[in-house]
């Protein structure tokens, strides 16, 4: 308590100009003491000036017991200075005035379960010591002691609650700093983290599927150069077209735009183009058709449905060894689905490992990025299949009020 109340005292400037107040305070009220008994010609002018002496250098040596950061210390000083002052009261009434700036020293150094006790017998010395003095017991001589106790308590303990406030208060804004601090880093770490995942599905869903797409024209192209030149310059020429459009595509997703094919026509017509392509550049047998009355729908969900669909293709092309798919996509009330089925070898979906994964082989991605498109548009996708079988992919999203599609949504629509 003792080491508090110094520590509360040191961190304020307006206390720190109150603590030289008071101690100019101590000094004056002794001169006055001293040069009053020797005005007087007191028989105890002596006695009161040599108390006077020593009570002041007790008090100038407070401070340097008070940095030893010492309990017993300090409550020896406060001890000793309380019973010199008692001294000089004993020799002079004019030691009464004394009692009001040991009351502050009391209740600082002290806790109050015993500042309290102490300054109430330091105000029952002081009017003791002054009704022995002038031998008179008046309502003044014991009202002026007791009212200098309670402004003195009600000033400490103010501050003290004042102080108290304002450290809940200081510490209450470095929480909510620090709070702010964390949360601002976690919006961070989140941002990066989604600009992450969007940059992997599209890596995975056009560049990843074109250079696939390349290296098949390519490879196509080598096996038909003996023989078949005209057919390998075509393969060249298809892959060459791919090249480009998928540069435009990397363009395209890195400053966060729509697909070119997204940005000419509508869904439905970008749809028919990636199956015509699919058809043309793998020689599967790919059908797509649209049910229902196509409605406007927002950007991302375009965006969604189309990178679904060329993954589903891709995958289907490179893993299935199917003969033909059908894609459709259907218009319904509140929801717009999009469903991928084809012939091929099928496997089993709970056995897919997880995406980069040592079992995976580097690869994986496609069914995770298709999830995560359909999740982050509160949709969901269902992934059928069994060896021999074939597989059905089917996605759903939910489709908006019309009237919250922007306009530039609604023209992409036919």
């Amino acid at each position: 308590m003792i080491e508090q109340a110094r520590t509360d005292l040191s961190l304020a400037p307006v206390v720190r100009v109150l603590r030289l107040c008071l101690h100019l305070m101590v000094a004056g009220l002794l001169a006055l003491a001293a040069v009053r008994a020797l005005a007087d010609g007191a028989p105890a002018a002596p006695g009161v000036l040599a108390t006077a002496v020593v009570l002041l250098a007790l008090y100038v040596l407070g401070p340097a017991l008070l940095r030893a950061r010492s309990s017993a210390a300090a409550v020896l000083w406060l001890a000793t200075v309380v019973a010199v002052w008692l001294v000089l009261l004993a020799l002079t009434p004019d030691g009464v005035w004394l009692a009001f700036p040991l009351f502050f020293v009391e209740l600082h150094l002290l806790p109050p379960r015993w500042a309290l006790p102490v300054v109430a017998a330091s105000t029952a010395a002081a009017i003791a010591g002054f009704a022995w003095h002038t031998h008179t017991l008046s309502v003044g001589t014991v009202i002026g002691p007791v009212l200098g106790a309670a402004v003195a308590v009600a000033v400490v303990f103010g501050y003290q609650a004042l102080y108290r406030e304002s450290e809940q208060r200081r510490r209450l804004i470095e929480e909510l700093t620090a709070a702010r601090s964390e949360l601002a880093a976690a919006e961070r770490a989140a941002g990066v983290l989604a600009e992450r995942e969007r940059l992997a599905r599209e890596i995975h869903d056009t560049l990843a599927q074109g250079l696939s797409s390349i290296q098949l024209l390519l490879r196509a192209a080598e096996r038909a150069v003996p023989g078949r030149p005209e057919t390998a310059l075509g393969h060249i020429r298809q892959a060459r077209t791919a090249a480009v459009d998928n540069l435009a595509e990397a363009r395209r997703f890195v400053r966060a735009l729509s697909p070119p094919d997204l940005e000419a026509d509508s869904l439905p017509a970008a749809l028919e183009r990636l199956c015509a392509a699919t058809a043309r550049t793998s020689g599967l047998a790919v059908h797509c058709q649209v049910s229902g009355a196509p409605t406007p729908l927002p950007t991302p969900h375009e965006v969604a449905l189309l990178r679904i669909a060329q993954s589903a293709l891709a995958n289907t092309v490179q893993h299935a060894a199917a003969d033909r798919v059908e894609l459709t996509l259907s218009y319904m009330d509140t929801e717009v689905a999009l469903d991928v089925v084809d012939d091929g070898s099928g496997f089993v979906p709970a056995e897919v490992p997880p995406p980069g994964s040592a079992a995976a082989g580097g690869s994986g991605f496609g069914l995770a990025a298709m999830r995560a498109r359909a999740r982050a548009l509160h949709g969901t996708l269902a992934v059928e299949s069994a060896p021999g079988e074939g597989t059905a992919l089917a996605v759903t999203l939910p489709c908006p009020d019309p009237s919250a599609v922007p306009e530039t949504a609604q023209g992409a629509a036919p």
